[in-house]
């Protein structure tokens, strides 16, 4: 009971950090490439960890688990640079809650596939946490006159495919992250600066990067923030907990869109958050 408590609200904390770098990057790409914006707050992040892990002479992990940290890493930045694409051309809020469903759902079945079911409290909770998802997607907000005509569907089909990338990458973290938490994060840091650089090489862009460092270096400390509070959510009880409540941060998303954006949630989202947070008491239990 204390650890799915303790995953609970880590998980809790991880939502909100992530809800909020998915605010500011999927603001920051409507006016600036979401390539660049991932980019710059990656290469900020990454080195203050590597900084900080030779500060602390925090001991290596060994090579597997580097490796697959380095793998989540890499293809985590590119769902990155997509779902930030997909929050730039659609309603945030459908676009973030389709992105989470997918998100949640790749963890919890694997931990259902290694773990077994949980109690059935935590089952409930689970259960909970996805029709929470799920209203939270309904009837999304209508999209600002600056949105292309016809965008929605394009916005849907990365959002899905970022949430795909998003859930492996939650599962490959909770692996790597047994060899250590800091260097975890450090090597998947490391590995989405290559595959970003790969991706600038490939784009050609020729826009200053120093111009999106203000929005980038929040984007990435929020995403970094997250992603800490996740791994310590993973290790301190299951990995759907931890997955199914860090998953709910679409939620933040949408209140910071509501009172930043005007982008009114409708009832059904509103009760989606509510069923979010009774999610969230029953997957402590």
């Amino acid at each position: 009971m204390a650890g799915s408590a303790a995953s609970a609200g880590l998980g809790l904390c991880s939502a909100a950090f992530w809800g909020g770098s998915d605010f500011a990057g999927g603001w920051g790409s409507r006016r600036a490439p979401a390539l660049l914006l991932v980019t710059s707050g990656q290469i900020v992040s990454g080195t203050f960890l590597v900084l900080l892990c030779f500060a602390l002479h925090v001991p290596s992990p060994a090579t597997h688990y580097s490796a697959l940290a380095a793998i989540g890493g890499f293809e985590g930045a590119l769902s990155l640079v997509i779902f930030y694409r997909a929050l730039a051309i659609g309603a945030m809020g459908l676009t973030a809650a389709l992105t989470g469903l997918l998100t949640a759902l790749i963890p919890v079945l694997f931990s259902l596939l290694r773990e077994g079911l949980p109690a059935p409290v935590n089952v409930a909770g689970l259960v909970m946490g996805c029709a929470a998802i799920w209203f939270i997607a309904q009837q999304a907000p209508a999209p600002p006159a600056d949105r292309q005509p016809g965008a929605g569907g394009n916005a849907l089909l990365l959002a899905s495919l970022a949430g795909i990338g998003f859930g492996c990458q939650l599962v490959l973290l909770k692996m790597a992250s047994n060899g250590g938490v800091l260097w975890s994060l450090t090597w998947t840091r490391i590995a989405g600066v290559g595959a970003l650089s790969i991706a600038l090489a490939v784009s050609r862009s020729k826009a200053p990067l120093a111009a999106f460092l203000a929005i980038g270096i929040v984007a990435g400390i929020l995403d970094t923030l997250g992603n800490l509070f996740y791994v310590l959510a993973a290790q301190a009880g299951r990995l759907n907990i931890a997955a199914m409540v860090s998953s709910l941060y679409p939620a933040g998303t949408i209140l910071l869109a509501a009172i930043l954006l005007r982008e009114r949630p409708s009832r059904r989202q509103m009760a989606g958050i509510g069923l979010a947070l009774a999610a969230v008491v029953m997957l402590s239990l």
